[in-house]
């Protein structure tokens, strides 16, 4: 199958960017003349500029809509008003993750949803199937494009465009670049203040270069995936696929602060309140290496005689505290604090168990 490309494909092109396969898309791995360290680097100290078009895009609307959607993901439309978003997640009844995305509450008619890429259709096709007469569910994935606009110099880069900057964290509100309405989202991926824009697929390239013309004297730089791998995992934020999947519940992956436990009902509600009742599961936790070791999927967890704890569910080289970092998913005698071990490429290294995130985020700064 053909990989499908962003709006923006051509303007990642000429930056020289490489490329990879991520969720069916072809999408910018890092950029030339910098790399993921320079591109995260910009992130944490100035600002970068993420095209994050592979997002789902999705609307529910119609009579009930929000009570629809919040009959059905997990976290509680109830707790926040319109022009809210809210992190939440779509299980199965067996309390696997089907997803983990973003609703943003437009009204008590529309909701519209941000899944990951990948899991875009079923997510449609599972609201699709269980909506009542009166609520549609539509497919909005090629419509729009999503730029994430991300660092501490987010405010003043929005303030150069004429964007509205500074409402408050998870609300969203909109604007306009040159003319092309847009959404902005207070929302973002890295641990830093930053802002989503939404906007449409065929004005996503005027908004781009308006927004790395802005930016040029902030020091902006175009960042690609890898970058946004080692912020995210800096913050210990999961990653669909890794850290929540068809196996891996939010209970595990310790996402049940994004349950609405009071709900009346959810997919999954059941299973999920067996397993938070039962701790009999394997949690998620942070590893930090105490030497050189770099951890990476798939690798197992040891204990000081050998035996297995679990295993790396993401890791990668921190570029913020310059030494290796994971995640992964252990046993529930594994306390914070506990030294461990893992083989890394025929080497036994140490690491701590802690609790992410691993870099102080600056997401919700006022």
């Amino acid at each position: 199958m053909d990989l499908l490309l962003s709006p923006l494909h051509q303007r990642h092109e000429a930056l020289g960017a490489k490329f990879s396969e991520f969720g069916g898309w072809s999408m910018p791995l890092e950029y030339a003349g910098g790399g993921v360290l320079t591109e995260h680097k910009a992130v944490r100290e100035a600002v970068g500029l993420f095209d994050v078009s592979h997002l789902g895009k999705a609307l529910v609307r119609g009579t009930g809509a929000a009570g629809f959607v919040n009959r059905c993901l997990t976290n509680d439309l109830g707790r926040i008003a319109p022009g809210k978003a809210q992190y939440t997640l779509c299980c199965s009844e067996d309390g696997g993750t089907v997803d983990d995305l973003i609703a943003y509450l437009r009204s008590e008619f529309e909701v519209f949803l941000i899944p990951n890429a990948a899991n875009t259709a079923e997510v449609v096709r599972r609201l699709r199937a269980a909506a009542p007469e009166g609520v549609e569910v539509v497919d909005q994935h090629r419509d729009y494009a999503v730029l994430a606009i991300q660092g501490p110099l987010s405010d003043e880069l929005l303030e150069a465009l004429g964007l509205p900057a500074d409402h408050e964290y998870m609300s969203f509100t909109k604007g306009t670049i040159d003319g092309v309405e847009l959404t902005v989202c207070r929302t973002g991926y890295t641990g830093e203040r930053g802002y989503e824009l939404v906007v449409a697929a065929e004005d996503a390239v005027p908004v781009w270069d308006a927004v790395m013309a802005a930016g040029e004297s902030l020091g902006i730089r175009a960042c690609g995936l890898g970058a946004r791998d080692t912020l995210r995992t800096e913050m210990g934020y999961p990653l669909h696929g890794h850290e929540l999947s068809a196996e891996v519940s939010p209970v595990m992956a310790r996402a049940g602060w994004a349950v609405g436990w009071s709900k009346p009902e959810f997919w999954g509600k059941a299973a999920l309140e067996r397993q938070r009742e039962e701790k009999t599961v394997r949690t998620l936790r942070g590893l930090l290496a105490e030497g050189r070791g770099i951890p990476r999927p798939g690798m197992a967890v040891h204990d000081a005689d050998g035996h297995v704890l679990g295993e790396i569910t993401s890791g990668t080289f921190s570029p913020t505290l310059r030494q290796g970092i994971g995640l992964a998913l252990l046993d529930r005698t594994v306390a914070d604090g506990d030294t461990v071990s893992v083989d890394v490429r025929g080497r036994v290294q140490a690491f701590t168990v802690t609790k992410p995130p691993f870099v102080q985020p600056s997401t919700k700064e006022s």
